[in-house]
């Protein structure tokens, strides 16, 4: 996870308070909450609507290292369909873990999340988790029949929409070669003759 550079607002809804657990190897501490989605959760297609509610089950346990946060969050995702843009709307739950490191402590790697001053930020966590699950083409219903490839229309609205055959421009100088049924017939019996 992104190591956030700035220190966490404890007023945030996404920051916890880490202090009642000490660091007694074993304590834990259960949290239920509701909090504002922050901005930019998502992709250009589909993402998490800035200040929609973001509910939270999590476990705080104090380990060696810090504390591990796990548990899930429900989120509602709007976004665009896919095949026929339509709006789209959709509810979404994630796992979250994640190992917050004293500030003493010698991380892995440099990328791991710390604790500032006893608060544990869980913005970056959510974000990446939320970002990762995502669907790669959301879809307003599994089985949407998407636009008309010639001119756009919705499918869903008419799925009786079609055009008269075109024929492709690349082939329209044979359109005047057409045979009469009768003159294959025929030509093959003339064919046979012989």
């Amino acid at each position: 996870m992104t190591m956030s550079h700035r220190h966490p607002d404890p007023r945030s809804g996404l920051v916890l308070d880490a202090h009642e657990l000490g660091r007694r190897v074993g304590a834990m501490k259960e949290i239920h909450r509701i909090a504002e989605a922050p901005d930019g959760i998502g992709t250009d297609v589909i993402g998490v609507p800035p200040g929609s509610p973001v509910e939270m089950e999590l476990r705080l346990e104090s380990v060696v290292e810090g504390v591990l946060v796990t548990g899930t969050a429900a989120v509602s995702l709007q976004g665009q369909c896919a095949r026929c843009l339509e709006p789209t709307t959709s509810a979404e739950e994630v796992d979250l873990q994640e190992l917050y490191l004293y500030p003493d402590k010698e991380p892995d790697d440099d990328e791991a999340s710390r604790l500032d001053d006893d608060l544990i930020d869980l913005e970056p966590l959510l974000r990446d988790t939320v970002v990762l699950d995502l669907p790669f083409t959301p879809l307003c219903r599994p089985d949407c029949a998407g636009l008309c490839p010639d001119c756009g229309a919705n499918l869903n609205a008419d799925p009786d929409h079609r055009h008269d055959d075109r024929i492709d421009p690349r082939w329209a100088a044979l359109s005047g070669w057409t045979t009469d049924p009768d003159d294959e017939a025929e030509a093959s019996m003339a064919g046979n003759k012989e």
